[in-house]
Protein backbone atom coordinates (compact mmCIF):
# COMPACT_ATOMS: atom_id res chain seq x y z
CA UNK A 1 0.00 0.00 0.00
CA UNK A 2 1.24 3.44 -0.98
CA UNK A 3 -0.22 6.42 1.39
CA UNK A 4 0.28 9.80 0.43
CA UNK A 5 -0.13 12.36 3.90
CA UNK A 6 -0.72 16.03 3.38
CA UNK A 7 -0.04 18.45 6.61
CA UNK A 8 2.98 15.78 8.07
CA UNK A 9 3.92 18.69 10.78
CA UNK A 10 0.51 19.61 12.57
CA UNK A 11 -0.46 17.59 15.40
CA UNK A 12 -2.87 15.12 13.71
CA UNK A 13 0.11 14.99 10.75
CA UNK A 14 2.56 14.48 13.00
CA UNK A 15 1.19 11.46 15.02
CA UNK A 16 -0.32 10.33 11.79
CA UNK A 17 3.40 9.74 10.30
CA UNK A 18 3.93 6.69 13.42
CA UNK A 19 0.55 5.19 13.08
CA UNK A 20 0.30 4.74 8.72
CA UNK A 21 4.17 3.38 8.40
CA UNK A 22 3.41 0.51 9.28
CA UNK A 23 0.33 0.04 6.82
CA UNK A 24 3.09 0.49 4.11
CA UNK A 25 5.26 3.00 1.96
CA UNK A 26 4.43 6.76 3.18
CA UNK A 27 4.85 9.56 1.33
CA UNK A 28 4.62 12.65 4.27
CA UNK A 29 4.65 16.07 2.87
CA UNK A 30 4.83 19.50 4.59
CA UNK A 31 3.77 23.10 3.34
CA UNK A 32 7.50 23.76 2.96
CA UNK A 33 8.41 20.23 0.85
CA UNK A 34 10.56 20.31 -2.32
CA UNK A 35 10.55 17.38 -4.16
CA UNK A 36 6.96 17.29 -4.30
CA UNK A 37 4.32 19.89 -3.91
CA UNK A 38 2.94 19.28 -0.23
CA UNK A 39 1.21 23.04 -0.17
CA UNK A 40 -2.68 23.27 -0.51
CA UNK A 41 -2.45 26.87 -1.64
CA UNK A 42 -0.85 24.90 -4.99
CA UNK A 43 -4.18 23.49 -6.51
CA UNK A 44 -2.25 22.30 -9.53
CA UNK A 45 0.82 21.43 -7.32
CA UNK A 46 -1.20 19.23 -5.28
CA UNK A 47 -2.98 17.51 -8.20
CA UNK A 48 0.58 17.13 -9.78
CA UNK A 49 1.53 15.45 -6.33
CA UNK A 50 -1.41 12.76 -6.68
CA UNK A 51 -0.33 12.17 -10.09
CA UNK A 52 3.14 11.91 -9.55
CA UNK A 53 2.88 9.60 -6.32
CA UNK A 54 0.03 7.20 -7.89
CA UNK A 55 -1.17 6.66 -3.96
CA UNK A 56 -3.34 3.83 -2.75
CA UNK A 57 -4.74 6.34 -0.01
CA UNK A 58 -4.55 10.47 0.59
CA UNK A 59 -4.73 11.48 4.11
CA UNK A 60 -5.52 15.11 4.03
CA UNK A 61 -4.43 16.58 7.44
CA UNK A 62 -3.57 20.01 6.48
CA UNK A 63 -6.07 22.58 7.35
CA UNK A 64 -6.65 26.41 8.00
CA UNK A 65 -7.15 26.53 11.76
CA UNK A 66 -6.92 29.77 12.76
CA UNK A 67 -10.88 29.96 13.81
CA UNK A 68 -11.01 34.11 14.61
CA UNK A 69 -8.47 34.77 11.67
CA UNK A 70 -10.45 33.21 9.43
CA UNK A 71 -13.16 35.65 10.17
CA UNK A 72 -10.78 38.30 8.00
CA UNK A 73 -9.08 35.74 5.76
CA UNK A 74 -11.95 33.88 4.29
CA UNK A 75 -10.41 33.69 0.87
CA UNK A 76 -7.36 31.88 2.37
CA UNK A 77 -9.45 29.32 4.56
CA UNK A 78 -11.71 28.91 1.57
CA UNK A 79 -8.79 27.81 -0.38
CA UNK A 80 -7.24 25.87 1.94
CA UNK A 81 -10.34 23.76 3.22
CA UNK A 82 -12.77 23.74 0.66
CA UNK A 83 -10.91 24.50 -2.61
CA UNK A 84 -7.62 22.40 -1.73
CA UNK A 85 -10.07 18.89 -1.01
CA UNK A 86 -12.28 19.16 -3.85
CA UNK A 87 -8.64 19.37 -5.86
CA UNK A 88 -7.64 16.13 -3.48
CA UNK A 89 -11.17 14.18 -4.02
CA UNK A 90 -11.12 14.61 -7.89
CA UNK A 91 -7.26 13.14 -8.06
CA UNK A 92 -8.63 10.72 -5.94
CA UNK A 93 -11.65 9.97 -7.71
CA UNK A 94 -9.13 9.91 -11.27
CA UNK A 95 -6.84 7.02 -9.66
CA UNK A 96 -8.94 5.42 -7.73
CA UNK A 97 -7.65 6.40 -4.56
CA UNK A 98 -8.78 6.71 -0.84
CA UNK A 99 -9.36 10.10 0.32
CA UNK A 100 -9.01 10.59 4.17
CA UNK A 101 -10.03 13.93 5.46
CA UNK A 102 -10.44 15.10 8.65
CA UNK A 103 -13.21 18.18 9.65
CA UNK A 104 -14.75 19.76 12.57
CA UNK A 105 -17.64 19.98 14.99
CA UNK A 106 -17.77 23.30 13.94
CA UNK A 107 -19.94 22.86 11.07
CA UNK A 108 -22.87 22.94 13.43
CA UNK A 109 -24.24 25.72 15.28
CA UNK A 110 -24.65 24.58 18.76
CA UNK A 111 -28.32 24.98 18.73
CA UNK A 112 -29.44 21.36 20.16
CA UNK A 113 -28.70 19.70 23.83
CA UNK A 114 -27.85 16.14 22.61
CA UNK A 115 -24.57 14.63 20.54
CA UNK A 116 -24.54 15.57 16.96
CA UNK A 117 -24.97 12.40 15.02
CA UNK A 118 -23.83 12.39 10.71
CA UNK A 119 -27.55 12.96 9.86
CA UNK A 120 -28.25 16.66 11.25
CA UNK A 121 -27.94 19.33 9.26
CA UNK A 122 -24.85 21.57 9.56
CA UNK A 123 -25.39 24.76 9.93
CA UNK A 124 -21.97 26.66 10.77
CA UNK A 125 -21.61 30.02 12.33
CA UNK A 126 -17.93 31.26 11.11
CA UNK A 127 -15.84 31.00 7.96
CA UNK A 128 -13.97 28.30 9.37
CA UNK A 129 -16.93 25.84 10.05
CA UNK A 130 -18.41 27.24 6.48
CA UNK A 131 -14.99 26.23 4.78
CA UNK A 132 -15.10 23.10 6.46
CA UNK A 133 -18.56 22.35 5.41
CA UNK A 134 -18.02 23.34 1.94
CA UNK A 135 -14.93 20.93 1.96
CA UNK A 136 -16.87 17.90 2.85
CA UNK A 137 -19.42 18.33 0.48
CA UNK A 138 -17.35 18.50 -2.51
CA UNK A 139 -15.97 15.48 -1.37
CA UNK A 140 -18.76 13.70 -1.10
CA UNK A 141 -19.61 15.34 -4.52
CA UNK A 142 -16.71 14.09 -6.13
CA UNK A 143 -17.68 9.74 -5.54
CA UNK A 144 -14.24 9.16 -4.39
CA UNK A 145 -13.67 6.08 -1.72
CA UNK A 146 -13.60 8.34 0.86
CA UNK A 147 -13.70 8.69 4.82
CA UNK A 148 -14.98 12.01 6.45
CA UNK A 149 -13.72 12.03 9.84
CA UNK A 150 -15.33 15.15 12.36
CA UNK A 151 -13.49 15.51 15.33
CA UNK A 152 -13.03 18.26 18.10
CA UNK A 153 -10.99 20.14 20.64
CA UNK A 154 -7.88 18.80 19.23
CA UNK A 155 -4.59 18.46 21.62
CA UNK A 156 -1.20 16.92 21.29
CA UNK A 157 1.94 16.67 23.01
CA UNK A 158 3.32 17.94 19.77
CA UNK A 159 2.65 21.74 18.89
CA UNK A 160 0.61 24.12 20.94
CA UNK A 161 -3.01 23.56 22.37
CA UNK A 162 -5.39 24.36 25.00
CA UNK A 163 -3.49 22.70 27.75
CA UNK A 164 -0.16 23.90 26.45
CA UNK A 165 -1.54 27.44 27.14
CA UNK A 166 -3.55 26.48 30.63
CA UNK A 167 -0.14 25.21 31.96
CA UNK A 168 1.48 28.64 31.04
CA UNK A 169 -1.35 31.08 32.04
CA UNK A 170 -1.93 28.96 35.83
CA UNK A 171 2.13 29.88 36.16
CA UNK A 172 2.22 33.20 35.05
CA UNK A 173 -1.55 34.38 37.03
CA UNK A 174 -3.55 34.16 39.49
CA UNK A 175 -6.53 34.65 38.54
CA UNK A 176 -8.36 32.93 34.80
CA UNK A 177 -11.93 33.15 33.94
CA UNK A 178 -12.55 29.93 31.57
CA UNK A 179 -15.42 29.56 29.70
CA UNK A 180 -17.78 27.01 30.78
CA UNK A 181 -21.39 27.23 28.12
CA UNK A 182 -19.26 25.14 25.46
CA UNK A 183 -19.66 21.44 25.92
CA UNK A 184 -17.43 18.88 23.54
CA UNK A 185 -14.84 16.26 24.07
CA UNK A 186 -11.33 17.13 24.02
CA UNK A 187 -10.11 14.67 21.75
CA UNK A 188 -5.75 13.14 21.24
CA UNK A 189 -4.04 13.71 18.22
CA UNK A 190 -2.82 10.41 18.86
CA UNK A 191 -6.23 8.84 19.01
CA UNK A 192 -7.48 10.29 15.42
CA UNK A 193 -4.10 8.58 13.93
CA UNK A 194 -4.50 5.19 15.66
CA UNK A 195 -8.64 4.58 14.35
CA UNK A 196 -7.26 6.33 11.01
CA UNK A 197 -4.93 3.59 10.82
CA UNK A 198 -7.18 1.18 11.61
CA UNK A 199 -10.21 2.13 9.57
CA UNK A 200 -8.04 2.62 6.91
CA UNK A 201 -7.36 -0.97 6.81
CA UNK A 202 -10.46 -1.74 7.35
CA UNK A 203 -11.90 -0.03 4.72
CA UNK A 204 -9.93 -0.69 2.03
CA UNK A 205 -11.34 -3.93 0.22
CA UNK A 206 -15.17 -2.70 1.78
CA UNK A 207 -15.88 0.55 -0.34
CA UNK A 208 -19.63 0.89 0.85
CA UNK A 209 -17.77 1.73 4.16
CA UNK A 210 -17.18 5.08 2.29
CA UNK A 211 -18.64 8.31 3.93
CA UNK A 212 -18.96 10.55 6.71
CA UNK A 213 -18.18 10.03 10.27
CA UNK A 214 -17.65 11.27 13.84
CA UNK A 215 -14.50 10.99 15.70
CA UNK A 216 -13.95 11.68 18.97
CA UNK A 217 -13.09 10.70 22.52
CA UNK A 218 -16.57 9.38 24.71
CA UNK A 219 -17.68 11.38 27.19
CA UNK A 220 -18.00 15.57 27.70
CA UNK A 221 -16.53 18.35 29.17
CA UNK A 222 -16.55 22.32 29.19
CA UNK A 223 -13.32 24.22 28.80
CA UNK A 224 -13.72 25.19 32.08
CA UNK A 225 -13.69 21.18 33.32
CA UNK A 226 -10.93 20.65 31.11
CA UNK A 227 -8.89 23.41 32.55
CA UNK A 228 -10.04 22.05 35.87
CA UNK A 229 -8.78 18.37 35.15
CA UNK A 230 -4.93 19.94 33.74
CA UNK A 231 -4.53 22.44 36.89
CA UNK A 232 -5.33 19.25 39.23
CA UNK A 233 -2.71 16.77 37.59
CA UNK A 234 -0.36 19.63 37.62
CA UNK A 235 -0.86 20.20 41.29
CA UNK A 236 -0.55 16.41 41.54
CA UNK A 237 2.71 16.40 40.32
CA UNK A 238 3.89 19.62 42.11
CA UNK A 239 3.73 21.83 39.50
CA UNK A 240 4.62 25.24 40.69
CA UNK A 241 0.94 27.17 39.83
CA UNK A 242 -0.19 30.69 40.57
CA UNK A 243 -3.48 30.27 40.26
CA UNK A 244 -5.66 29.04 43.08
CA UNK A 245 -8.97 26.89 42.56
CA UNK A 246 -10.86 29.46 44.21
CA UNK A 247 -9.70 31.98 41.72
CA UNK A 248 -10.51 30.21 38.72
CA UNK A 249 -13.78 31.84 37.38
CA UNK A 250 -16.41 30.26 35.17
CA UNK A 251 -17.68 32.43 32.69
CA UNK A 252 -19.82 32.34 29.85
CA UNK A 253 -19.53 32.54 25.96
CA UNK A 254 -21.12 36.18 25.71
CA UNK A 255 -18.25 37.23 28.19
CA UNK A 256 -15.54 36.30 26.29
CA UNK A 257 -15.35 38.47 22.85
CA UNK A 258 -14.30 37.02 19.95
CA UNK A 259 -14.38 37.47 15.88
CA UNK A 260 -15.70 33.92 15.57
CA UNK A 261 -18.62 32.56 17.18
CA UNK A 262 -17.88 29.00 18.66
CA UNK A 263 -21.33 26.70 18.93
CA UNK A 264 -21.96 26.12 22.98
CA UNK A 265 -22.78 22.45 22.06
CA UNK A 266 -19.58 20.55 20.42
CA UNK A 267 -21.10 17.18 21.40
CA UNK A 268 -20.55 14.40 18.65
CA UNK A 269 -22.10 11.04 18.49
CA UNK A 270 -19.98 8.07 17.76
CA UNK A 271 -22.02 5.53 17.29
CA UNK A 272 -21.78 5.30 14.23
CA UNK A 273 -18.24 4.87 14.07
CA UNK A 274 -17.87 2.34 16.55
CA UNK A 275 -20.16 0.40 15.69
CA UNK A 276 -19.23 0.47 11.79
CA UNK A 277 -15.30 -0.63 13.00
CA UNK A 278 -16.27 -2.89 16.01
CA UNK A 279 -14.70 0.22 18.24
CA UNK A 280 -14.62 1.04 21.78
CA UNK A 281 -13.18 5.20 21.81
CA UNK A 282 -11.87 5.90 25.24
CA UNK A 283 -12.78 8.37 27.44
CA UNK A 284 -11.44 12.23 26.74
CA UNK A 285 -9.75 12.16 30.45
CA UNK A 286 -7.61 9.14 29.60
CA UNK A 287 -6.04 10.81 26.77
CA UNK A 288 -5.25 14.12 28.14
CA UNK A 289 -3.64 12.68 31.31
CA UNK A 290 -1.54 10.42 29.05
CA UNK A 291 -0.35 13.51 27.71
CA UNK A 292 -0.14 15.52 30.89
CA UNK A 293 1.89 12.73 31.92
CA UNK A 294 4.39 13.51 28.77
CA UNK A 295 4.23 16.75 29.26
CA UNK A 296 5.13 17.52 33.00
CA UNK A 297 7.15 14.45 33.22
CA UNK A 298 11.21 15.15 33.21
Amino acid sequence: MKILLFGKNGQVGWELQRSLAPLGELIALSRNSTELCGDLTDLDGIAKTVRTVVPDVVVNAAAYTAVDKAESEAELAYHINTRAPDVLAKEAKRSNAWLIHYSTDYVFDGSDNRPWVETDPPSPLNVYGKSKFEGEQLINASDCHHLILRTSWVYAAYGNNFIKTMLRLAQERDRLSIIDDQIGAPTGADLLADITAHIIRTSLNQPELSGLYHLVASGETSWHGYASLVFDFAKQKKIPLKIHPENITPISSNAFSTPAKRPLNSRLNIHKLQNTFNLNLPCWQTGVTRILEEILTP
